[in-house]
């Protein structure tokens, strides 16, 4: 009976775009922790997870897809190597980075929130 409240396009694109933020912040974690590592190529999501995401959407297939449309990270291949080790991060960016990041994770956390402080309230006749 819940099954369509989840379904909702709305709903499965803010938790897909959670899934991208989450794993984007692990990458920005990653980074940040290794940006005097000699070498260490700077990671991020991949960019063909939010191609996919706007083509399923657009196609209207996103719910039969949830499943299999997840995020995954890579090296940045546009990273530029500013040092002659070879590293590839640059810490005042994975800061910038993580800020909007962070911007963005609590919009989806937000939005996800309210649909389910919905359907509470539609289930419990109450406000939540």
């Amino acid at each position: 009976m819940i099954d369509p409240i989840f379904q909702s396009d709305n709903y499965l694109l803010a938790r897909k775009l959670l899934d991208g933020a989450v794993l984007r912040q692990e990458a920005i974690a990653s980074n940040i922790a290794n940006a005097e590592t000699p070498g260490y190529r700077r990671l991020d999501v991949a960019a063909d997870f939010a191609s996919q995401l706007r083509s399923k959407l657009e196609s209207g297939t996103l719910a039969q897809n949830k499943d299999s449309l997840a995020p995954s990270l890579i090296e940045d291949p546009h990273a530029r190597t500013l040092r002659p080790d070879g590293n590839t991060v640059e810490i005042e960016k994975e800061l910038l980075e993580m800020n909007r990041n962070t911007v963005e994770h609590d919009f989806l956390t937000e939005l996800v929130s309210r649909n389910i402080k919905q359907m509470k309230m539609a289930i419990s006749g109450r406000m939540v």
